[in-house]
């Protein structure tokens, strides 16, 4: 099925051909010593680790996707006003209009999300009468929410920093906090895929699942209180959560995407918008490349999880729910994989075990922390 990949991919430009490239990768390199410059001595040696991993690993996304370039630009630019614009003060969020209206944390994240609701919008739009410019449109949106919701998370970690040193700490901590960072990898991998296959009519689907978080991450956020940022736990004071959650949640977004994908082909196989979506061949090759790729990660943030759980707790596995619920997701897409590459399984199966999946991903997201207990429970709704 090789030639499924074909549409909507070119080669990467040979590095002499491609002075943006190098002039990207260069501002990758200024970007990391000015952040060490500025912030090191808030730095220890894994943060610091971290950071200089960036490098290549943007880099590389960026050689061989040429639009994350100016969308990481974009994230650059307005997180540097932002920061500029508090000027160290933390109170000017309410006094300069930018940042009250455009770039502190709160409203790009709220920035976001409406731009995320009207993204789905002009992409069934585009889905139900055959718009290309509705299309485009709800691809320029999507981009332009991850821009901000990228930012806002940024802001954030920044104004953690601002409301006292023992307070900062990479916002990845809490509910509210993943959730953004959910909606924003579920929309970079899709918009990845919407590349690669050179079409846009998957993102009806794909959008519903992100609104779905969004809706979500807003009723939480004005019911519950869970925009103000807090100190990080005693539990989360670790390295550790700050790779094994962004891992985890690559997991997450890919599975969710294939979800909406198999939707996607389930109605092509019954004959609904037929027409209007790519060939279920197409569709069915998208969700076995995010299903694959989310369980590589998640295996990865599962070991990650089990090293960090040794650390704080003295014992790799406890079958706490979480890890219980974790251990159940990986299974299903280990076994979904398994029946694809070794049994030779296709089509409906698949596509509707895909579905059947995000409701079990989504109980392991969210259901355990809302229902059950056990050491986990500080991520509780």
């Amino acid at each position: 099925m090789t030639e499924l990949a074909q549409p909507g991919i070119h080669p990467a430009h040979a590095p002499h051909r491609d002075p943006l490239g190098w002039l990207y990768l260069l501002a990758l390199i200024g970007g990391a010593g000015v952040a060490l410059l500025r912030y090191g001595a808030l730095m220890d040696g894994y943060d610091t680790a971290i950071l200089l991993l960036q490098v290549p690993v943007l880099a590389a996304i960026g050689r061989h996707w040429a639009a994350f370039r100016p969308y990481l630009t974009a994230v650059a630019t307005l997180s540097i006003a932002s920061i500029g614009l508090y000027g160290g003060d933390l109170a000017r969020a309410e006094q300069t209009f930018a940042l009250k209206y455009l770039i502190s944390s709160q409203t790009a994240i709220m920035w976001m999300s409406a731009l995320y609701l009207i993204a789905t919008g002009a992409y069934w739009l585009g889905l139900l009468t055959r718009s290309a410019f509705a299309d485009r449109t709800g691809g320029a949106l999507l981009w332009s929410g991850t821009a901000m919701g990228t930012t806002g998370l940024l802001v954030r970690w920044f104004e953690s920093y601002l409301m006292g040193p023992r307070i900062g700490h990479i916002p990845i901590s809490n509910l509210y906090e993943v959730m953004v960072l959910f909606c924003l990898i579920t929309a970079l991998l899709y918009l990845y895929y919407e590349h690669r296959y050179a079409t846009r009519k998957m993102g009806a689907f794909v959008s519903l699942i992100i609104s779905a978080a969004v809706a979500f991450l807003l009723w939480y956020a004005f019911t519950r209180g869970a925009a103000e940022i807090q100190p990080l736990i005693p539990a989360l004071q670790s390295y550790w959560m700050k790779v094994h959650v962004p891992t985890n949640f690559i997991g997450y977004g890919a599975f969710s995407l294939a979800a909406m994908v198999g939707v996607g082909q389930l109605l092509v196989e019954r004959g609904v918008l037929a027409s209007r979506l790519p060939d279920p061949r197409v569709l069915e090759d998208v969700m076995y490349r995010a299903i694959a790729i989310g369980f590589a990660f998640f295996t990865i943030a599962t070991i990650l999880g089990a090293l960090w759980a040794a650390e704080a707790w003295g014992t790799y596995w406890q079958w706490d729910p979480k890890e219980t619920w974790a251990l159940i997701v990986w299974l299903n897409y280990a076994a979904w994989l398994h029946m694809r590459l070794t049994k030779g399984l296709r089509g409906t199966m698949l596509a509707w075990w895909a579905v059947i999946g995000l409701l079990v991903t989504t109980f392991a997201f969210i259901g355990v922390n809302m229902f059950l207990t056990g050491l986990h429970s500080y991520g509780s709704i």
